[in-house]
């Protein structure tokens, strides 16, 4: 199954540390990695930086432009106002095929402040459980998936959070 997931880590460079042992663990097999993006944002930056993997050149422009639009719409665009109105119903749309809804979102641009970073992660294939084991201690917080409740109940149990 395909999931979406969005942890929230405690440092600005959490969620870069994450996607390392992330990368290790699909080259041993735990997990598929169709694309991922991290957004690290330093104390005293006036916004985060975002960084995109790239994981499959064949649709890495479809991820680009769908993590460009996620995250300009969570950090930039509520700058702009009325601007934002149409921004935040074109990323509805967008990201309502992975199964996160508007409340998620807001979730994750109340949580995701300076100091702190995000991993945002597009899976297949994952054992959760041996990739937890890898991911455990990293004072994470999962702030979106797109996991059934039973699944969401697993992962959190499984990554201590």
């Amino acid at each position: 199954m395909t999931t979406f997931t969005a942890w929230k880590f405690d440092t600005a460079e959490g969620a870069d540390r994450a996607a390392d042992i992330l990368h290790d663990a699909q080259t041993d097999r735990l997990v598929k990695i169709i694309d991922h993006a991290v957004v690290s944002w330093p104390q005293g930056d006036k916004t985060p930086s975002v960084h995109h993997a790239h994981e499959d050149k064949w649709r890495g422009t479809g991820w680009g432009a769908f993590w460009g639009l996620l995250f300009g719409a969570l950090f930039f665009v509520p700058v702009l106002g009325v601007a934002a109105g149409a921004a935040v119903g074109a990323i509805s749309k967008a990201v309502a095929a992975l199964g996160i809804d508007e409340a998620q979102l807001d979730t994750i641009r109340e949580q995701v402040t300076p100091g702190t970073s995000l991993l945002c992660a597009v899976t297949d294939e994952g054992d959760l459980d041996r990739l937890g084991e890898r991911l455990h201690g990293l004072h994470s917080t999962l702030v979106a998936t797109n996991l059934t409740p039973a699944e969401k109940s697993l992962l959190m149990e499984t990554f201590g959070g």
